[in-house]
């Protein structure tokens, strides 16, 4: 690993639980067995550094997320569950840096943060519907959706006990969920078969 990768991984376990306003760069060095320069000279900044530990993290989520490219649209969609939980289940540090306000109240921050659960719903609404553009209900739905599975996923790793398959199975069932009601709220997005309690 790379001095610039190492001080990314000390980062995002200190991260996780302290904002970046609050937490000295002081103790990433020192963890490191660096210089505080180091940091100056591998981010130019306080600001830089965290922005960076964020875009880290999202890169390892999202590669997770879209892993099942290939797949048949129901097989596709579990596999993009199954992958946030997977990565959230092994890195999980990083997980809450993402999708807490462990970074701070930086607005680019937080902008680099909406862009996985961006990534997260464009991959969803490919696989339910064959295609990224769907209605603003739809869209709204999934979002919502996305947002519940975060919070679940922080539940599950600060307390664990089912097993990731045991905890992926229901928020695919709940997704099913979630499609039927945008069928209702808009016919144009019917629900797909395995989402269909007539199926």
């Amino acid at each position: 690993m790379t001095r610039r990768g190492e001080l990314l991984a000390i980062g995002r376990a200190l991260f996780s639980d302290t904002s970046c306003d609050a937490l000295p760069m002081d103790d990433i060095a020192r963890q490191a067995g660096a210089a505080k320069g180091l940091i100056s000279y591998s981010f130019h900044s306080k600001r830089g550094c965290c922005l960076a530990i964020v875009q880290d993290s999202v890169a390892g989520l999202v590669a997770s997320a879209v892993s099942g490219l290939g797949l048949p649209p129901a097989g596709r969609v579990h596999r993009t569950v199954d992958g946030c939980l997977r990565y959230a289940e092994r890195n999980q540090a990083a997980y809450r840096t993402i999708v807490t306000g462990g970074v701070g109240f930086d607005a680019e921050a937080h902008a680099i943060r909406d862009q996985v659960r961006e990534v997260i719903v464009t991959t969803l609404a490919e696989g339910v519907y064959g295609r990224a553009d769907v209605s603003a209900p739809a869209r709204t739905a999934l979002l919502s959706w996305v947002r519940g599975v975060e919070g679940a996923t922080r539940d599950w790793i600060g307390r664990p006990g089912p097993t990731r398959a045991a905890r992926c199975d229901p928020l695919v069932k709940t997704l099913g969920g979630t499609l039927r009601a945008v069928a209702v709220l808009d016919p144009a997005h019917p629900a797909p078969a395995p989402a269909r309690r007539d199926a």
